[in-house]
Protein backbone atom coordinates (compact mmCIF):
# COMPACT_ATOMS: atom_id res chain seq x y z
CA UNK A 1 0.00 0.00 0.00
CA UNK A 2 2.78 2.43 0.93
CA UNK A 3 4.74 1.74 -2.24
CA UNK A 4 1.62 2.43 -4.34
CA UNK A 5 1.00 5.58 -2.30
CA UNK A 6 4.41 6.84 -3.44
CA UNK A 7 4.70 5.39 -6.95
CA UNK A 8 1.34 6.58 -8.24
CA UNK A 9 2.48 10.22 -8.09
CA UNK A 10 6.29 9.91 -8.30
CA UNK A 11 6.57 10.05 -12.09
CA UNK A 12 4.03 12.89 -12.37
CA UNK A 13 6.01 14.76 -9.70
CA UNK A 14 9.26 14.26 -11.60
CA UNK A 15 7.72 15.36 -14.89
CA UNK A 16 5.41 18.21 -13.88
CA UNK A 17 7.25 19.66 -10.87
CA UNK A 18 10.95 18.86 -11.38
CA UNK A 19 10.65 18.85 -15.20
CA UNK A 20 12.95 15.88 -15.80
CA UNK A 21 13.55 15.05 -19.46
CA UNK A 22 13.35 11.48 -20.86
CA UNK A 23 17.09 10.90 -20.46
CA UNK A 24 16.98 11.97 -16.82
CA UNK A 25 13.93 9.79 -16.15
CA UNK A 26 15.72 6.71 -17.48
CA UNK A 27 18.91 7.68 -15.65
CA UNK A 28 16.94 7.72 -12.38
CA UNK A 29 16.04 4.08 -12.91
CA UNK A 30 19.59 3.19 -13.92
CA UNK A 31 20.96 4.70 -10.69
CA UNK A 32 18.44 2.68 -8.66
CA UNK A 33 19.29 -0.59 -10.40
CA UNK A 34 23.02 0.07 -10.05
CA UNK A 35 22.65 0.80 -6.34
CA UNK A 36 20.70 -2.43 -5.85
CA UNK A 37 23.42 -4.40 -7.63
CA UNK A 38 26.33 -2.83 -5.72
CA UNK A 39 24.77 -3.05 -2.25
CA UNK A 40 23.15 -6.49 -2.56
CA UNK A 41 26.16 -8.45 -1.28
CA UNK A 42 27.32 -6.28 1.67
CA UNK A 43 23.80 -5.68 3.02
CA UNK A 44 22.94 -9.37 2.71
CA UNK A 45 25.55 -10.11 5.35
CA UNK A 46 23.32 -8.46 7.98
CA UNK A 47 20.43 -10.83 7.24
CA UNK A 48 22.76 -13.85 7.07
CA UNK A 49 24.78 -13.22 10.23
CA UNK A 50 22.93 -10.81 12.54
CA UNK A 51 19.15 -10.90 12.03
CA UNK A 52 16.51 -11.06 9.29
CA UNK A 53 14.33 -8.76 11.39
CA UNK A 54 17.06 -6.16 11.82
CA UNK A 55 17.82 -6.19 8.10
CA UNK A 56 14.16 -5.64 7.18
CA UNK A 57 13.75 -2.82 9.70
CA UNK A 58 16.90 -1.02 8.50
CA UNK A 59 15.80 -1.37 4.89
CA UNK A 60 12.28 -0.04 5.44
CA UNK A 61 13.66 2.92 7.41
CA UNK A 62 16.09 3.86 4.61
CA UNK A 63 13.35 3.56 1.99
CA UNK A 64 11.19 5.94 4.04
CA UNK A 65 14.02 8.49 4.34
CA UNK A 66 14.62 8.25 0.58
CA UNK A 67 11.00 9.07 -0.28
CA UNK A 68 10.88 11.97 2.19
CA UNK A 69 14.01 13.49 0.61
CA UNK A 70 12.68 13.23 -2.92
CA UNK A 71 9.24 14.55 -2.02
CA UNK A 72 10.58 17.45 0.02
CA UNK A 73 13.30 18.76 -2.30
CA UNK A 74 12.17 19.18 -5.93
CA UNK A 75 15.49 18.80 -7.74
CA UNK A 76 17.20 16.25 -9.96
CA UNK A 77 20.02 15.87 -7.40
CA UNK A 78 17.58 14.97 -4.63
CA UNK A 79 15.96 12.36 -6.88
CA UNK A 80 19.34 10.75 -7.54
CA UNK A 81 20.23 10.78 -3.83
CA UNK A 82 16.86 9.24 -2.99
CA UNK A 83 17.40 6.47 -5.56
CA UNK A 84 20.75 5.62 -3.99
CA UNK A 85 19.16 5.47 -0.53
CA UNK A 86 16.16 3.54 -1.83
CA UNK A 87 18.45 1.05 -3.57
CA UNK A 88 20.46 0.63 -0.38
CA UNK A 89 17.29 0.15 1.67
CA UNK A 90 15.84 -2.31 -0.83
CA UNK A 91 18.89 -4.55 -0.64
CA UNK A 92 18.49 -4.78 3.14
CA UNK A 93 14.94 -6.12 2.62
CA UNK A 94 15.65 -8.15 -0.53
CA UNK A 95 15.43 -11.82 0.38
CA UNK A 96 15.46 -11.08 4.11
CA UNK A 97 11.67 -10.94 4.36
CA UNK A 98 11.23 -14.24 2.47
CA UNK A 99 13.98 -15.86 4.56
CA UNK A 100 12.30 -14.62 7.76
CA UNK A 101 8.98 -16.15 6.73
CA UNK A 102 10.66 -19.44 5.82
CA UNK A 103 12.53 -19.49 9.15
CA UNK A 104 9.45 -18.80 11.26
CA UNK A 105 7.27 -21.35 9.44
CA UNK A 106 9.96 -23.99 9.26
CA UNK A 107 9.63 -24.13 5.48
CA UNK A 108 6.04 -25.45 5.59
CA UNK A 109 3.10 -24.08 3.61
CA UNK A 110 5.21 -21.44 1.87
CA UNK A 111 3.45 -21.68 -1.51
CA UNK A 112 0.08 -20.96 0.09
CA UNK A 113 1.50 -18.14 2.23
CA UNK A 114 3.23 -16.41 -0.70
CA UNK A 115 0.19 -16.72 -2.97
CA UNK A 116 -2.12 -15.38 -0.29
CA UNK A 117 0.34 -12.58 0.47
CA UNK A 118 0.52 -11.62 -3.19
CA UNK A 119 -3.26 -11.44 -3.52
CA UNK A 120 -3.64 -9.38 -0.31
CA UNK A 121 -0.78 -7.19 -1.51
CA UNK A 122 -2.61 -6.46 -4.76
CA UNK A 123 -5.71 -5.42 -2.85
CA UNK A 124 -3.76 -3.03 -0.64
CA UNK A 125 -1.84 -1.73 -3.66
CA UNK A 126 -5.17 -0.72 -5.15
CA UNK A 127 -6.02 1.05 -1.88
CA UNK A 128 -2.66 2.84 -2.07
CA UNK A 129 -3.40 4.02 -5.61
CA UNK A 130 -6.77 5.44 -4.52
CA UNK A 131 -5.25 7.20 -1.49
CA UNK A 132 -2.38 8.58 -3.54
CA UNK A 133 -4.75 9.93 -6.17
CA UNK A 134 -6.91 11.67 -3.58
CA UNK A 135 -3.98 13.18 -1.67
CA UNK A 136 -1.90 13.94 -4.76
CA UNK A 137 -4.75 15.91 -6.35
CA UNK A 138 -4.25 18.40 -3.50
CA UNK A 139 -0.42 18.49 -3.58
CA UNK A 140 1.46 16.20 -5.96
CA UNK A 141 4.44 15.51 -3.67
CA UNK A 142 2.40 15.03 -0.49
CA UNK A 143 1.81 11.26 -0.96
CA UNK A 144 5.58 10.75 -1.26
CA UNK A 145 6.27 12.59 2.00
CA UNK A 146 3.41 10.86 3.83
CA UNK A 147 4.49 7.51 2.40
CA UNK A 148 8.04 8.06 3.58
CA UNK A 149 6.90 8.98 7.10
CA UNK A 150 4.66 5.91 7.23
CA UNK A 151 7.53 3.67 6.08
CA UNK A 152 9.58 4.90 9.06
CA UNK A 153 6.58 4.43 11.36
CA UNK A 154 6.19 0.88 10.01
CA UNK A 155 9.84 0.13 10.80
CA UNK A 156 9.27 1.27 14.39
CA UNK A 157 6.17 -0.93 14.68
CA UNK A 158 8.13 -3.92 13.39
CA UNK A 159 10.58 -3.54 16.26
CA UNK A 160 7.72 -4.59 18.57
CA UNK A 161 5.48 -6.69 16.29
CA UNK A 162 7.92 -8.71 14.19
CA UNK A 163 8.85 -11.86 16.08
CA UNK A 164 12.06 -13.72 15.28
CA UNK A 165 12.31 -17.04 17.09
CA UNK A 166 13.86 -19.47 14.59
CA UNK A 167 16.79 -17.49 13.18
CA UNK A 168 20.05 -19.36 12.78
CA UNK A 169 23.11 -17.58 11.31
CA UNK A 170 23.92 -18.83 7.83
CA UNK A 171 27.08 -20.99 7.69
CA UNK A 172 30.09 -19.16 6.25
CA UNK A 173 30.24 -21.38 3.16
CA UNK A 174 26.61 -20.56 2.26
CA UNK A 175 26.81 -16.77 2.71
CA UNK A 176 26.79 -14.40 -0.24
CA UNK A 177 30.11 -12.74 -1.04
CA UNK A 178 31.71 -11.02 -3.99
CA UNK A 179 34.15 -13.91 -4.38
CA UNK A 180 31.31 -16.44 -4.36
CA UNK A 181 29.29 -14.38 -6.84
CA UNK A 182 32.21 -14.07 -9.27
CA UNK A 183 32.99 -17.78 -8.96
CA UNK A 184 29.34 -18.68 -9.62
CA UNK A 185 29.20 -16.29 -12.60
CA UNK A 186 32.32 -17.75 -14.25
CA UNK A 187 31.15 -21.30 -13.61
CA UNK A 188 27.70 -20.44 -15.01
CA UNK A 189 29.14 -18.95 -18.21
CA UNK A 190 31.14 -22.13 -18.83
CA UNK A 191 28.02 -24.23 -18.24
CA UNK A 192 25.85 -22.12 -20.54
CA UNK A 193 28.23 -22.30 -23.52
CA UNK A 194 26.89 -24.68 -26.12
CA UNK A 195 23.47 -25.06 -24.44
CA UNK A 196 20.85 -23.55 -26.71
CA UNK A 197 18.09 -23.52 -24.09
CA UNK A 198 20.15 -21.59 -21.53
CA UNK A 199 21.38 -19.18 -24.21
CA UNK A 200 17.74 -18.57 -25.15
CA UNK A 201 16.87 -17.85 -21.49
CA UNK A 202 19.74 -15.37 -21.25
CA UNK A 203 18.62 -13.64 -24.44
CA UNK A 204 15.06 -13.38 -23.09
CA UNK A 205 16.32 -11.89 -19.82
CA UNK A 206 18.47 -9.38 -21.75
CA UNK A 207 15.59 -8.24 -23.96
CA UNK A 208 13.20 -7.95 -21.00
CA UNK A 209 15.76 -5.78 -19.23
CA UNK A 210 16.27 -3.59 -22.30
CA UNK A 211 12.60 -2.80 -22.80
CA UNK A 212 11.35 -2.64 -19.22
CA UNK A 213 13.47 0.23 -17.94
CA UNK A 214 12.54 2.54 -20.80
CA UNK A 215 8.87 1.59 -20.76
CA UNK A 216 8.44 1.78 -16.99
CA UNK A 217 10.17 5.17 -16.74
CA UNK A 218 8.62 6.81 -19.79
CA UNK A 219 5.04 5.60 -20.14
CA UNK A 220 3.73 8.37 -17.86
CA UNK A 221 5.71 11.02 -19.78
CA UNK A 222 4.36 9.64 -23.05
CA UNK A 223 0.79 9.95 -21.82
CA UNK A 224 1.28 13.51 -20.55
CA UNK A 225 3.49 14.92 -23.31
CA UNK A 226 2.80 13.05 -26.55
CA UNK A 227 -0.85 12.03 -26.46
CA UNK A 228 -3.76 14.32 -27.28
CA UNK A 229 -5.89 14.17 -24.16
CA UNK A 230 -9.59 14.81 -24.82
CA UNK A 231 -11.26 17.57 -22.83
CA UNK A 232 -13.18 15.04 -20.75
CA UNK A 233 -9.91 13.66 -19.27
CA UNK A 234 -7.75 16.77 -19.53
CA UNK A 235 -7.71 17.38 -15.77
CA UNK A 236 -5.26 16.93 -12.92
CA UNK A 237 -2.46 14.66 -14.10
CA UNK A 238 -2.31 12.82 -10.76
CA UNK A 239 -5.98 11.90 -11.06
CA UNK A 240 -5.53 10.74 -14.66
CA UNK A 241 -2.54 8.51 -13.89
CA UNK A 242 -4.22 7.25 -10.73
CA UNK A 243 -7.30 6.17 -12.68
CA UNK A 244 -5.16 4.47 -15.34
CA UNK A 245 -3.10 2.61 -12.73
CA UNK A 246 -6.23 1.64 -10.81
CA UNK A 247 -7.81 0.10 -13.91
CA UNK A 248 -4.53 -1.63 -14.76
CA UNK A 249 -4.32 -3.06 -11.23
CA UNK A 250 -7.87 -4.43 -11.47
CA UNK A 251 -7.01 -6.10 -14.77
CA UNK A 252 -3.84 -7.47 -13.15
CA UNK A 253 -5.85 -8.96 -10.29
CA UNK A 254 -8.30 -10.53 -12.74
CA UNK A 255 -5.56 -12.00 -14.95
CA UNK A 256 -3.69 -13.51 -11.98
CA UNK A 257 -6.91 -15.02 -10.65
CA UNK A 258 -7.54 -16.57 -14.06
CA UNK A 259 -4.01 -17.99 -14.15
CA UNK A 260 -4.37 -19.38 -10.62
CA UNK A 261 -7.59 -21.16 -11.50
CA UNK A 262 -6.13 -22.55 -14.73
CA UNK A 263 -3.08 -23.86 -12.86
CA UNK A 264 -5.28 -25.41 -10.16
CA UNK A 265 -7.38 -27.09 -12.85
CA UNK A 266 -4.68 -28.29 -15.26
CA UNK A 267 -1.63 -28.34 -12.99
CA UNK A 268 0.52 -26.49 -15.53
CA UNK A 269 0.59 -23.49 -17.82
CA UNK A 270 4.08 -23.78 -19.25
CA UNK A 271 3.15 -24.29 -22.90
CA UNK A 272 5.55 -22.50 -25.21
CA UNK A 273 2.85 -21.47 -27.67
CA UNK A 274 1.00 -19.58 -24.91
CA UNK A 275 4.17 -17.69 -24.05
CA UNK A 276 4.82 -16.89 -27.72
CA UNK A 277 1.28 -15.62 -28.19
CA UNK A 278 1.41 -13.45 -25.07
CA UNK A 279 4.77 -11.94 -26.01
CA UNK A 280 3.76 -11.27 -29.62
CA UNK A 281 0.74 -9.31 -28.39
CA UNK A 282 2.88 -7.57 -25.74
CA UNK A 283 5.20 -6.36 -28.53
CA UNK A 284 2.23 -5.24 -30.63
CA UNK A 285 0.59 -3.35 -27.75
CA UNK A 286 3.88 -1.70 -26.80
CA UNK A 287 4.52 -0.68 -30.42
CA UNK A 288 1.08 0.88 -30.86
CA UNK A 289 1.34 2.60 -27.47
CA UNK A 290 4.64 4.13 -28.53
CA UNK A 291 3.53 5.47 -31.91
CA UNK A 292 -0.04 6.58 -31.28
CA UNK A 293 -1.13 10.02 -30.27
CA UNK A 294 -4.75 9.00 -29.79
CA UNK A 295 -5.82 8.73 -26.15
CA UNK A 296 -8.26 5.83 -26.56
CA UNK A 297 -5.78 3.76 -28.58
CA UNK A 298 -2.93 4.56 -26.17
CA UNK A 299 -5.03 3.68 -23.13
CA UNK A 300 -6.22 0.43 -24.70
CA UNK A 301 -2.68 -0.51 -25.73
CA UNK A 302 -1.26 0.26 -22.28
CA UNK A 303 -3.94 -1.69 -20.42
CA UNK A 304 -3.61 -4.63 -22.82
CA UNK A 305 0.16 -4.63 -22.37
CA UNK A 306 -0.10 -4.36 -18.57
CA UNK A 307 -2.51 -7.28 -18.33
CA UNK A 308 -0.42 -9.52 -20.63
CA UNK A 309 2.78 -8.57 -18.81
CA UNK A 310 1.21 -9.65 -15.52
CA UNK A 311 0.07 -12.94 -17.04
CA UNK A 312 3.43 -13.55 -18.70
CA UNK A 313 5.40 -13.64 -15.44
CA UNK A 314 4.08 -16.81 -13.76
CA UNK A 315 3.74 -18.68 -17.06
CA UNK A 316 7.33 -17.88 -18.04
CA UNK A 317 8.59 -18.90 -14.59
CA UNK A 318 6.71 -22.21 -14.90
CA UNK A 319 8.29 -22.85 -18.30
CA UNK A 320 11.75 -21.76 -17.14
CA UNK A 321 11.65 -23.97 -14.05
CA UNK A 322 10.43 -27.03 -15.94
CA UNK A 323 12.85 -29.93 -15.77
CA UNK A 324 14.51 -29.65 -19.16
CA UNK A 325 17.38 -31.91 -20.13
CA UNK A 326 20.20 -29.36 -19.82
Amino acid sequence: MLFSLVFTVSQVYRIDTIHLNPFQLVLVGTVLETACFIFEIPTGIVADIKSRKLSVIIGISLIGVAFIIEGSIPSFASVIISQLLWGLGYTFTSGADDAWIADELGGEGLDHIYLKGTQIGQLFSLMGIILSTLIGSIMVNLPMIIGGILFIALSVLLVFLMEETNFTPTPAEDRNSWHQMIHTFVKGIKFIKGNSLLLLMMAIALLYGLYSEGFDRLWTAHFLADINLPDIVNFNHVVLIGIIEGIAMLLSIASLEYIKRRMEKSGKLERVWILMLINVFMIAFMFFFGITGNFVLALSAYLGFYMLRTANGPIYRAWRNKKHKI
